[in-house]
């Protein structure tokens, strides 16, 4: 069975957690709309704590390399929250997740689980941080 998930407004590790958690349970996960997944925290220190993390890549065959897209930066958190995702039941549940910007169509009219946050914090979508990666280049 096929659990999908709806990224609106969710918190980035909550999100992560759960997903992980299904998939090493046998479940297929879906998460849609990636690009509006919240990570908690202030702002500048988001951006700044990407910024290392972007510069300590090595030569052009090394890494770690991370992405600037969206559903890639959801599921390299959802990759860190499983056991082992090169081999044996780490990689098994790395390939049943797969992440979206926006809705597909043939999810569009399926029932969503949704994490939305309560109380009020200081976040930053993921969808800004691509913005403000973007603003740097030019």
């Amino acid at each position: 069975m096929t659990k999908i998930i709806e990224g609106k407004n969710a918190v980035m590790g909550r999100l992560a957690s759960y997903a992980a958690k299904e998939a090493l349970k046998g479940e297929e996960i879906v998460i849609v709309n990636c690009d509006q997944v919240i990570i908690t925290g202030k702002k500048e220190f988001i951006k700044r704590d990407l910024e290392e993390k972007r510069k300590r890549m090595g030569t052009i065959q090394k890494g770690p390399k991370i992405s600037r897209s969206s559903d890639k930066i959801v599921k390299r958190a959802i990759r860190g929250m499983l056991p082992n995702y090169r081999q044996g039941r780490g990689r098994v549940a790395w390939k049943k997740i797969k992440c979206y910007i926006g809705v597909p169509k043939k999810f569009q009219e399926t029932k969503k689980i949704s994490f939305v946050r309560d109380k009020k914090v200081k976040s930053i979508q993921v969808k800004e941080l691509r913005k403000l990666q973007n603003k740097e280049e030019k």
